[in-house]
């Protein structure tokens, strides 16, 4: 069941993005030109971060697609989550479809750092690295 915001004028249409996404993944390009991102747009609701991802997903291929599957993944998990992610990965200058997926999906937790050990005990199994010389003069022979 859809629900939508009520509409008090006559003749007026407002589409919501969200239910239009499983169409649009069937067909990919008609999401630059679609009447629920002009309206998302109008209502600041798209902001120009997600073209920003968009843009950097469309320099490979098929990166429409991808903006999709992350806009269907950001309706189920949250678009608040969705819009820190798109922060991050465009901080980090990260333009993989992938890498946004993750930021969602991951803990919001902050990793921690990782505790220093100490490897004493583990130096005696440090061994010298082999010397190549001798390989090096048997390719020069050989060549």
């Amino acid at each position: 069941m859809a629900r939508h915001e009520r509409c008090y004028r006559r003749c007026q249409e407002i589409l919501d993005l969200e239910h239009y996404l499983d169409v649009l993944e069937r067909k990919a390009g008609a999401l630059a030109g679609s009447k629920p991102l002009e309206q998302w747009r109008r209502l600041g609701r798209w902001p120009a971060s997600y073209d920003q991802l968009w843009q950097r997903l469309r320099e490979k291929q098929p990166g429409t697609r991808q903006m999709i599957e992350l806009l269907q993944l950001a309706s189920q998990q949250g678009w608040q989550r969705f819009e820190a992610a798109v922060a991050t990965a465009l901080e980090l200058e990260c333009w993989d479809a992938a890498a946004v997926r993750y930021l969602m999906t991951n803990s919001s937790e902050p990793g921690r750092p990782a505790e220093l050990i100490d490897v004493g005990a583990l130096a005696r199994y440090e061994r010298p690295l082999p010397e190549m010389t001798h390989f090096d003069q048997l390719l020069e022979v050989s060549a």
